[in-house]
């Protein structure tokens, strides 16, 4: 196996720089500025995140979610309940996003509690989907081992066909929405020498605390 020098990779940053004196007072309006500027650039997949959850073992599990709302003071993705972060948001409750935009050179970390969305904000945002998004909810047991692929394309098949005379396909009980509402927000502009900028807001009773934090 050929050698990887990754050890010699560097990249140095210099787009923009970030001060506490510069920032807004409420990091939701702060996310949505820089959310809104990673949309403009083209910057690929501009809501993918990181969601990171730990189960019952303690065992931290990270994977790449999409946000499909910031609203109401909450961040909100859909996936199935029976998945392994449906089963770990279960057990435990709290968990954390990243966001990384590498054509600003820019990251976002948010932490809080979660906590599902109600039975009709879900429903609504899954027949918003596209009709072939919402066949695949249903056909696949999200997280669980399946002996091949054409499982899955035969799930479908069946799937489609049930609801082929139907103009909606209801939502399936085990799918749904999460929310989770921050308590924690850290915003990382990338700057030259490894002197990055870190701002981090702190919900401290009831009340937004910023604060710098060394690279």
């Amino acid at each position: 196996m050929n050698h990887l020098n990754i050890a010699q990779i560097r990249k140095d940053y210099a787009l923009q720089s970030l001060d506490a004196t510069q920032v807004s007072a409420n990091p939701f309006l702060q996310f949505t500025q820089w959310l809104q500027e990673a949309i403009e650039v083209e910057a690929l997949e501009p809501t993918a995140m990181h969601l990171a959850t730990v189960g019952a073992d303690q065992r931290p599990a990270g994977r790449i979610v999409l946000l499909k709302a910031v609203e109401h003071e909450q961040f909100v993705f859909y996936t199935n309940y029976e998945s392994q972060k449906g089963t770990q948001l279960a057990t435990t409750a709290f968990a954390s996003l990243t966001f990384f935009w590498a054509e600003l050179e820019r990251q976002v970390r948010i932490a809080g509690k979660v906590e599902k969305v109600s039975g009709e904000v879900a429903t609504a945002y899954f027949q918003s989907r596209p009709r072939a998004s919402q066949i695949g909810a249903w056909a696949s047991s999200q997280s669980q081992t399946i002996p091949n692929r054409e499982i899955l394309e035969t799930n479908f098949d069946a799937i489609e066909a049930q609801y082929a005379e139907e103009a909606i396909i209801p939502k399936p009980p085990h799918w749904g929405g999460y929310a989770l509402m921050p308590d924690y927000f850290e915003f990382w502009q990338g700057r030259q020498s490894r002197l990055h900028d870190r701002i981090v807001y702190d919900l401290v009773a009831d009340s937004w605390q910023i604060k710098r934090l060394a690279p």
